[in-house]
């Protein structure tokens, strides 16, 4: 364990420069006490590291001192050949790019591990966009992320849902985000960062202009705040709903996993007969209408009164549609 870390901190202090006790003991999840007594062990060993005193001090490394140690283990090994995603890197123009990266790697790996590694490619796939959906055809991606590296300016035209649907936007590409097989843009402007489905690009210009990227911009952590918006936005009212037993069982096949945690965290105990009335978050009354005319007779919608009465047209026209 100590000897994982000792080669932990090597890599830290040649990959990021000046590091401080403190930014090393958090990285490594260890106290500073422990920090001094590993830096003790690595100059014992021989590798120069030393201490600059003063707030703005830190550890750092000897200037052109490298080490060839890549300290991977075996399943850390097996882990970079799992992140090779083949389709998206294509995408971005990296294809090539990345299989000369994989096929270094596996050169400097150990037999053992290259061999190791080399089986996760015949085991393991993996395959990024939905069931049903063969990806978005996104002929600015290149382009967006030539910018997000190069930190130019972009001017587009782009087409969203509400009117005006087509509008006119000069953004600092931020970062790019790939889910569930879609693209999605974060870019700066004067409102602050917003998001673009790239795909939704309808002109593109890349600008001279550079910009400068904010210090305290973490892509991550954007995405994560922006995903918990976005999700708690989407329901604007509910709706009270009985379920048969049968209805009950299809609800993981049928709903949302935010709205399947809704109706069993509100169910009530089921009737004489197992019917279970609950209480479940809806988007709008259209939408609530369309998903759940999916469960056919094993749903009743007892409220909101609008809901009911659309379920019960639906219901009505069909039986006329074949009856006629």
């Amino acid at each position: 364990m100590r000897a994982s870390r000792l080669v932990s901190l090597l890599l830290l202090l040649q990959s990021r420069g000046r590091m401080t006790a403190q930014e090393l003991a958090d990285e490594l999840e260890v106290s500073l006490r422990t920090i001094y007594r590993d830096v003790e062990s690595l100059s014992a060993a021989g590798v120069p590291v030393y201490a600059d005193r003063g707030p703005a001090g830190g550890y750092q490394l000897l200037d052109g001192y490298r080490t060839r140690l890549t300290g991977l283990t075996a399943e850390e090994a097996d882990s970079l050949f799992l992140t090779g995603l083949p389709g998206p890197a294509a995408e971005l123009g990296l294809g090539t790019v990345l299989a000369a990266a994989e096929l270094k790697l596996m050169a400097a790996l150990p037999r053992q591990l290259a061999e190791r590694a080399g089986r996760i490619r015949e085991r393991f796939h993996l395959d990024v966009p939905g069931w049903f959906h063969g990806g978005e055809p996104t002929p600015y991606l290149g382009t967006v992320a030539d910018a997000v590296w190069k930190q130019r300016r972009l001017h587009m035209r782009y087409r969203r849902w509400k009117t005006p649907t087509d509008v006119t936007r000069t953004i600092d590409p931020l970062g790019l985000v790939l889910k569930a097989g879609s693209w999605y843009l974060i870019g700066h402007t004067d409102g602050g960062e917003r998001t673009y489905r790239v795909n939704r690009i309808l002109t593109l210009q890349m600008l001279e202009e550079e910009f400068e990227r904010p210090a305290d911009f973490d892509l991550a952590e954007f995405w994560q705040s922006y995903l918990e918006r976005f999700r708690g936005s989407m329901f604007t009212g509910e709706a009270v709903v009985r379920f048969s037993p049968d209805g009950m069982r299809t609800l993981r096949h049928l709903l949302t996993p935010e709205v399947i945690r809704a109706a069993q965290r509100n169910a009530g105990p089921p009737d004489e007969d197992g019917w279970v009335r609950t209480v479940i978050p809806i988007e709008s009354v259209r939408h609530a209408h369309v998903e759940l005319l999916k469960f056919g007779r094993d749903a009743e919608v007892l409220e909101p009164v609008e809901l009911r009465e659309r379920i019960v047209a639906s219901a009505r026209a069909i039986l006329d549609r074949y009856d006629a």
